[in-house]
């Protein structure tokens, strides 16, 4: 059973004010407060929410070394989601000797929050589990950010942007990742007439879609990157991050971009093609996470 400890507590009220033009947020169960095998942490306290992050640890003994970690952003067009969406990516993780943790943060359809909101917690989560290594048995310095789509886009945030911090929090401690995984991002959140722009995106960035948008705002820099991404995806197209990609290498940054014919949005998940993707993604990702030194060699065969 899982356990749960309470931290930051009186976080001062959010940064951003849901847009107006914004239509009354659908309700949306609650996110479990424990998943089995992980021990539930918050992380944030925000307008009467707790946010937790869900850690999952290695089997080995913490005193030997602090270990890599790596912390997903479950997808759901910042409008809804779950956290147990990359559970089993977590699970494999750990196994493999990572501090694995799943995050939750505001979507629209429980907190009627924009995507701005989104990314705040999400540096937010990743402030506090570099805040407390030490307990967690995490290396400080090696703690990468993953997530799908709008999970993409919020762990990506995190690297790109120095701002969207919450007020109030110690700003001495890093909220960048120092590796990403991401698994059909959303790299390009802006509106022109000339970007065939998903509804949902419209409306939780309202007229601030190129605020968000990673893809404006690259520069030098950035940590190792790997992007898992379907050729057949029509809701982020795959035509947008092999741009991002690319402009991210003639800025010298480290970014690796597999495409997989015929997959769609959402592709990695265990619901599609009887798992045999998110086998697949998980492989890569143990591979480019060994490669970066964050797992030991070999990386193993998944099932």
């Amino acid at each position: 059973m899982s356990t749960a400890h309470t931290r930051f507590r009186g976080v001062v009220p959010m940064l951003f004010v849901p847009l107006l033009a914004f239509a009354q947020a659908a309700s949306l169960p609650p996110q479990p407060l424990t998943v089995n095998g992980a021990t539930a942490y918050v992380y944030k306290s925000i307008g009467g929410d707790q946010l937790r992050l869900h850690v999952f640890s290695p089997g080995s003994s913490r005193a030997i070394a602090r270990k890599p970690a790596i912390v997903f952003f479950f997808g759901g067009g910042w409008t809804s989601g779950s956290i147990t969406q990359f559970v089993p990516q977590a699970t494999h993780l750990a196994e493999r000797g990572m501090v694995a943790i799943v995050a939750d943060y505001r979507v629209f359809n429980r907190q009627g929050t924009s995507a701005f909101e989104a990314m705040t917690d999400a540096k937010s989560a990743l402030r506090w589990v570099r805040a407390h290594a030490v307990e967690l048995g995490v290396d400080a310095n090696r703690i990468a950010a993953a997530g799908g789509s709008s999970g993409g886009q919020v762990a990506l945030s995190a690297a790109i942007f120095d701002t969207f911090d919450e007020p109030g929090e110690d700003k001495t401690v890093s909220s960048k990742p120092n590796a990403l995984v991401l698994f059909n991002p959303a790299v390009d959140t802006t509106t022109t007439p000339t970007h065939d722009t998903p509804e949902a995106l419209k409306a939780r960035f309202g007229t601030r879609g190129r605020d968000g948008s990673p893809v404006h705002h690259l520069r030098a820099g950035l940590p190792p990157t790997l992007i898992l991404h379907g050729k057949a995806d029509t809701i982020v197209p795959y035509a947008d991050v092999d741009r991002y990609c690319t402009e991210a290498r003639t800025l010298g940054n480290q970014c690796w971009l597999v495409g997989y014919e015929g997959a769609t949005h959402g592709f990695f998940n265990s619901d599609r093609a009887e798992g045999k993707w998110r086998s697949e993604t998980l492989l890569e990702a143990d591979r480019f996470l060994t490669k970066i030194g964050y797992l030991p060699e070999p990386a193993p065969m998944i099932r």
